[in-house]
């Protein structure tokens, strides 16, 4: 009878880290939250609950595990996020008051994304501000959609978001 032999690899595999979410089942059928320090993009129609999710992983974030948190909405202000947040019993404004979340609402005008002069550079320096003041664990964007609304180029869409998802990971935020 012949014996096979597995040869170990000359690095162990290293266990990808994981964030917890504290969003009760999400962290079980994730296998322990998402990836940390690394960028998760949420996908979704309007309504399905991706600004709410976001939301939630920031406060669980705050509450849970000690973890700041910034929120840029460039959809919905404040105020609405306030609204939305208040039907499941979160108390998002102490949160904010306590700074342990950071709302940032940016109003983006169809100008503004053309690609013509499309840059992120305003958004990395508005985002490290606001990760800075807090010393933020976590950020959401809501939603990405509105800051590329403008690109019609697949080619230039996508390097900004690479560029982006990498400036977050040098940043070390989930």
């Amino acid at each position: 009878m012949h014996k096979t032999t597995l040869k170990k690899s000359a690095s162990p595999n290293k266990q990808l880290q994981k964030c917890p979410t504290g969003i009760k089942g999400f962290d079980e059928i994730t296998e322990g939250g998402l990836p940390k320090n690394r960028t998760t993009l949420v996908s979704g129609g309007a309504g399905s609950g991706k600004t709410l999710l976001g939301l939630d992983f920031l406060i669980n974030g705050a509450i849970k595990f000690k973890e700041p948190g910034v929120f840029m909405s460039f959809e919905e202000t404040e105020e609405e996020l306030y609204t939305d947040v208040a039907s499941l019993n979160l108390d998002l404004q102490g949160l904010v008051a306590q700074k342990k979340i950071l709302i940032e609402h940016v109003l983006l005008e169809k100008k503004d994304i053309q690609e013509t002069d499309f840059n992120l550079e305003g958004l990395f320096v508005r985002l490290e501000n606001a990760i800075d003041s807090i010393g933020a664990k976590r950020v959401v964007l809501d939603s990405i959609e509105s800051i590329f609304a403008g690109i019609t180029d697949v080619g230039i869409l996508r390097l900004e978001i690479k560029r982006l998802f990498r400036w977050l990971k040098e940043k070390q935020v989930t």
